[in-house]
């Protein structure tokens, strides 16, 4: 069984994506960002490279809602990461920038004692 049968984007636990290596996190068939507390992009999965058009080189480093993706940068997105203490929850969403307008669902997840906060992007 290959982990994106063993992992759905709705179903995935954040202890489940801290313990994922990159290599099992790009066997996914979604987008996975994977950021520090202030919002440095530390992960980005080839689904979502592939998808994006983006390298990871060119994302890995960045301030993901400041350089990357403007167009979350806002209260439904960036602002949740701030504000919740405990994250999890799917939204409809519409990414905007350097592409089409593109209908996708968000799931964010943030927790306490985990390593990392997510993005996941289902197309």
């Amino acid at each position: 069984m290959t982990t994106a049968d063993q992992h759905a984007f709705s179903d995935l636990r954040l202890a489940d994506l801290d313990g994922l290596s990159p290599a099992q996190l790009d066997e996914l068939p979604f987008g996975v960002i994977g950021m520090s507390a202030d919002g440095i992009a530390r992960l980005f999965n080839a689904a979502e490279s592939r998808l994006s058009g983006l390298s990871p080189a060119s994302v890995i480093g960045a301030d993901f809602f400041q350089t990357v993706a403007q167009c979350m940068n806002n209260f439904m997105v960036a602002q949740r990461f701030e504000d919740e203490a405990e994250l999890d929850a799917t939204i409809d969403f519409v990414l905007t920038l350097r592409m089409r307008p593109t209908p996708v669902r968000l799931r964010m997840l943030k927790g306490v004692a985990a390593q990392r906060r997510y993005i996941l992007i289902q197309r």
